[in-house]
């Protein structure tokens, strides 16, 4: 079969043909100077190849000068560091950010109101896209359809759930996908696994209610899932979940570059910093800003809103935080199975793992979401619960000095 044959459908394990989702274009850097030649076929080698070492050339991007500094790797231009303090981000104004891998917090689906199960189909797309990092610099992102996270899927336990992934023409690498809901070797990570143009699909039966991380699994693992590649599927028990006003998805991840934090230009990973658990950069949905400048969240005094939360890791725990807010329900590592824990004031999240958070919202503001492990704050992490409605002077007011 050829490409546009093999891109003209689909099949499902038991052979029945369908059609594949839209794509949409993305850009790709290649033969930079100052930047080691690891060529395309050496990356689809170092994916499929059980060694993590295959990819350790990228940390030769920089070399000690005559002057014993380090000379920075480049992409057509000297990324300038200009690293400052973020605390200013927590309660800043917004600004435009243009070329966004950011998904959106309030793109959530509906809440399952159907009592029997169902067949649901999960369309994946595995895209790599250069998109802004911060207001300073970009990234080479690997994505599920184009966002970080990928998107929020939603079953109900007792469903089927049929995936079908497919890894973009003009990616550089093998991608799949590992669902932590499914009951099954490799949470259908080898039946998904991908060339650059490959789709395949695998189904899985939803045995378990929860709110579950999916990721890359082609090695090495880390650092597809650092570099974007992690979602999350909520498995609503029978009889579903509280209803709630509003419902958010947020996720946190790790960026490791090269380049210092504050760098400017098209930044490299770095597969040293990855293994040594160093990154540059704690993010909110993709990156620097994305829940603060591009996407607050927005809610009103007297609602109650239900974050699901999860941590893409690859490395760090999360102490997720909402500052002067406390959790009225928790759902510890996202198990909905039994009662949530009440009056919480931070969350420990696993890398890999996840909670569920309601929250009943009675004095106007903003509110700012933080992994409490504060300096991560300075590099780059928060986000903003703005809240509109009348003042509550009975609970929250100055004192006239």
């Amino acid at each position: 079969m050829n490409r546009s044959e093999r891109d003209a459908s689909w099949e499902l394990p038991d052979g029945d043909a369908v059609a594949p989702p839209a794509t949409r274009e993305v850009r790709s850097e290649e033969g930079i100077e100052g930047v080691p030649a690891i060529s395309r076929r050496s990356l689809l080698a170092g994916s499929v190849g059980l060694t993590l070492g295959s990819l350790a050339v990228s940390q030769e991007a920089s070399a000690q000068n005559a002057g014993g500094t380090v000379r920075v790797a480049e992409h057509g231009a000297r990324h300038a560091n200009r690293v400052g303090s973020l605390s200013q981000r927590l309660y800043s104004l917004p600004s435009v950010v243009a070329d966004d891998v950011a998904h959106d917090p309030s793109v959530v689906p509906p809440s399952i109101a159907r009592q029997e199960a169902e067949i649901v189909r999960v369309d994946l797309e595995t895209v790599e896209k250069e998109a802004r990092l911060d207001e300073r610099a970009s990234f080479r992102f690997w994505t599920f359809n184009g966002t970080v996270p990928g998107p929020l899927v939603r079953v109900r336990v007792g469903d089927t759930v049929e995936v079908f992934l497919k890894n973009r023409e003009d990616s550089w690498l093998m991608h799949n996908v590992d669902f932590h809901a499914a009951t099954g070797p490799g949470g259908g990570a080898e039946l998904t696994s991908c060339a650059p143009g490959e789709a395949k699909a695998f189904r899985f039966k939803a045995l378990n209610p929860g709110l579950y991380v999916y990721h890359c699994a082609v090695p090495p693992v880390a650092m597809h899932v650092a570099n974007g590649m992690y979602g999350m599927i909520l498995v609503e028990p029978e009889g579903g979940l509280p209803p709630v006003d509003r419902e958010f998805y947020v996720m946190q991840g790790e960026i490791y570059t090269t380049e210092p934090f504050g760098s400017e230009g098209l930044l490299n990973e770095d597969y040293d910093k990855l293994l040594n658990e160093r990154p540059e950069y704690f993010v909110l949905n993709g990156h620097v800003s994305a829940l603060t400048d591009h996407y607050p969240m927005k809610a009103n005094v007297g609602e109650t809103v239900r974050i699901f939360f999860g941590n893409g890791g690859p490395n760090h725990v999360s102490s997720f935080h909402v500052i002067g807010e406390i959790f009225d329900r928790v759902y510890l590592n996202g198990s909905v199975t039994k009662p949530p824990q009440t009056d919480v004031q931070t969350v420990v999240v696993p890398a890999g793992g996840s909670a569920i958070v309601e929250l009943k919202l009675e004095v106007p503001g903003r509110y700012v979401l933080v992994d409490h492990s504060l300096s991560r704050v300075e590099r780059g992490l928060a986000g903003w619960l703005d809240v509109e409605g009348e003042e509550a002077p009975d609970i929250f007011e100055p004192i006239a000095s």
